[in-house]
């Protein structure tokens, strides 16, 4: 069975001590028992040792960690509906014709996979506007140089 729960997606805790908290996963384990994922701020245990300071600016103490949850116990929350939902997948055609997968909200319909290409689409517009920023510098630069001869 495929993971269809990412890093980076908010969740909600549907089973354990720590059931109806939300958080956003920092990591899917993949391993031969079950899959697992790591939810920030959720199923927090203590180490039994202590730990000592480093050196004058680090604290000493025990150290809390968040734990791996089993991918069963999780859900994941749409961002357009924000509920807690299963998931489905519908396979479309890019375009270039190949087929991609695409995570959908079983409550509402909506892909659940928008967060990422609009980071995608920031990280390009910055690129562009960086480009423009530069082209702009060299083509002053080039009309300074013009007028002063």
């Amino acid at each position: 069975m495929s993971i269809s729960i990412k890093k980076e997606d908010a969740v909600q805790i549907i089973a354990g001590a720590d059931k109806g908290k939300t958080g956003e996963v920092i990591a899917v384990i993949k391993g031969e028992k079950g899959d697992k994922v790591v939810v920030k701020g959720s199923n927090l245990s203590t180490d039994k040792h202590f730990v000592k300071p480093r050196n004058a600016q680090q604290r000493g103490g025990i150290i809390e960690k968040e734990r791996a949850i089993d991918i069963s116990n999780v859900m994941i929350i749409c961002p357009s509906c924000g509920k807690a939902t299963r998931i489905a997948v519908q396979v479309g055609e890019d375009e270039n014709g190949k087929k991609v997968k695409t995570r959908v909200c079983k409550k509402c319909g909506e892909s659940l996979d928008k967060r990422k290409s609009v980071r995608a689409t920031k990280k390009k517009a910055s690129k562009t506007a960086a480009k423009k920023t530069a082209t702009k510098k060299t083509s002053s630069k080039q009309s300074d140089e013009t007028s002063k001869n």
